[in-house]
């Protein structure tokens, strides 16, 4: 049944303050799919199961799949479909507000190799990226749809403009590369930016090994919490990260980092030893989900 049609059978209006819009390309969530190279190993989350599209393709394709869904709105047309299917679990719910770990112990428990695929509104695409990131439950990729704009910050040079915390956050985490360009008109009703497709590939070996990449984030957060400031003024005034300022200034000196310059000319490799010199000196011990 077309998308639309779907719709008017349920009643279903999309929800502005959601951020919610109709994909009518379906290729779109082929593309999507195939860029998951999902296989019969792999437990997937969906975050923004809306009307169930990309659904359709990744159940098929993956071990098991949870689809989470914030509106009640959708959820008929999402159990009408979806609620016979063996392999797929649906939790209506803001993910946002539960633990990774605890929902997949209790929706697809004994997994081992986990994905996600998920075409999410964009009001809340940072925090959902940090939501998985920050997990103890080791996501293997991440395939999200962005607005055009995040694709590029997500990738940004260093001294770049719309370079920061996001763009240093998935360096640390994974490997990074726009799949797809996918345009306004692709929508209904139609945004007024673009979007595209993201792959997040986990790393392997991580960067910051000798720290903890949270720690790392929360130097990186409080310098670009300040980006124009020096890393001298952001990193030992700002009352978000309150490392005492001797600890902060012997560590920029012990690895060669000029308190003068700037968080934007930093690249990744610098936080990191910039903040397990910070770590070493303060003796942080960093929480987990």
């Amino acid at each position: 049944m077309a998308l639309q049609d779907l719709c008017k059978q349920y009643g279903i209006h999309f929800k502005k303050q959601l951020g919610q819009n109709l994909l009518l390309d379906d290729n779109i969530n082929r593309i999507m799919v195939d860029a998951a190279e999902l296989t019969r190993e792999d437990d997937v989350v969906e975050v923004g199961a809306g009307l169930g599209a990309l659904t359709q393709r990744l159940h098929p394709l993956a071990g098991r799949v949870l689809s989470v869904e914030i509106d009640m709105a959708f959820m008929p047309c999402l159990e009408d479909q979806f609620g016979a299917i063996e392999n797929l679990r649906l939790f209506r719910g803001d993910i946002l507000n539960h633990s990774l770990a605890k929902l997949l112990d209790e929706y697809l428990p004994g997994g081992t190799r986990y994905k996600m695929v998920s075409n999410v509104p964009y009001y809340i695409t940072t925090p959902i990226l940090f939501h998985f990131w920050e997990s103890i439950v080791p996501f293997e990729r991440l395939v999200i749809m962005v607005q055009d704009e995040v694709g590029k910050r997500l990738q940004a040079a260093v001294n770049a403009p719309d370079y920061g915390a996001l763009a240093l956050a998935a360096r640390l985490y994974s490997d990074v590369d726009i799949v797809h360009f996918v345009p306004r008109t692709c929508f209904r009703p139609m945004p007024q930016v673009d979007s595209c497709i993201v792959r997040l590939r986990r790393r392997t070996e991580p960067i910051a090994a000798e720290v903890a990449p949270r720690f790392v984030m929360r130097v990186v957060r409080a310098a670009f919490g300040q980006r124009r400031k020096t890393l001298r003024n952001s990193l030992t005034r700002s009352g978000a990260f309150g490392a005492p300022q001797e600890a902060v200034l012997d560590a920029m000196a012990a690895e060669g980092i000029d308190p003068q310059r700037r968080p934007q000319t930093l690249g990744l490799e610098e936080f990191v030893r910039l903040a397990a010199a910070i770590k070493a000196r303060i003796g942080v011990e960093t929480g987990t989900e």
